[in-house]
């Protein structure tokens, strides 16, 4: 058996229809996976089934997930919302949608399933903010939790990091939680990959922090290289990773963290 055999298995994806999510659900579906895929768009290649899903609304979540027939042996978290949303929404998509969907989903879960959430490498500074992070991540609600950003906005900051290093620390989190149910849960972290997204991410941010972020490889990574890993952390091969945070970015990360800051 490789790493990657899926054969047997039912996988849910959300965001399916674009980007990184709909490369891992036509990956899945390739390598033998029943796959059940949300998003707000039907995808253009044939799945197992399709459940459209607005990760802003809690109504609409409980309603997709709700469809949903067990058992369900992984989840693939790669809907995202771009940073050019309002930082409300943007909160909603990144975190707080997924983090009730996914709450959803392990009711259904046998053990030995596997959570792989697509957090960013722009989450990466998390622990200069964790007491922050924490306090928002152990709100118990989606609605709870969008009041406390509301709240404290000014401290959070800008909903796509703080949306991300919310994801982020979670997972984390989780993974002591759930390995007692036999589940296992992790994230991975691109940098900047070739999609749509990117092209709306370069009328966000300025143009030296994208160039930064692409250091020391000098490009974007392709879909592919996001999908691999993301297929990796949710397969057999990987059930003893539990609660990491793997950064896909070409090495960015490991500059940032390793660069001498001044002051």
């Amino acid at each position: 058996m490789t790493f990657a055999d899926y054969r047997g298995t039912r996988v849910v994806v959300t965001g399916c229809s674009s980007g990184v999510g709909e490369a891992a659900a036509r990956a899945l579906v390739d390598l033998g996976a029943e796959v059940f895929g949300l998003s707000r768009r039907r995808p253009t290649f044939p799945i197992a089934q399709f459940h459209s899903v607005d990760l802003a609304s809690v109504d609409s979540v409980d309603h997709a997930t709700s469809l949903l027939s067990g058992p369900v042996d992984a989840l693939f978290n790669c809907a995202g919302a771009p940073p050019t949303l309002s930082s409300r929404e943007i909160l909603k998509v990144n975190f707080l949608g997924p983090r009730l969907l996914t709450e959803r989903v392990i009711e259904i879960m046998p053990p030995g399933g596997a959570i792989a959430n697509v957090s960013s490498s722009v989450a990466g500074a998390w622990r200069d903010h964790l007491p922050v992070i924490r306090e928002f991540v152990d709100t118990p609600s989606y609605d709870s939790g969008l009041a406390w950003y509301e709240e404290h906005e000014k401290i959070a900051g800008h909903g796509y990091p703080f949306s991300k290093q919310a994801l982020t620390v979670w997972t984390l989190q989780q993974s002591s939680v759930l390995v007692k149910r036999g589940l296992r849960i992790n994230a991975a972290s691109p940098g900047q990959v070739d999609t749509a997204l990117l092209e709306v991410s370069q009328q966000a941010f300025p143009p030296e922090l994208l160039a930064a972020s692409l250091r020391p490889s000098g490009r974007a990574s392709t879909v592919q290289e996001q999908v691999l890993p993301l297929l990796f952390l949710n397969s057999r091969g990987a059930s003893y990773v539990n609660g990491a945070d793997l950064a896909v970015d070409g090495g960015n990360s490991a500059i940032q963290a390793t660069e001498v800051r001044a002051g």
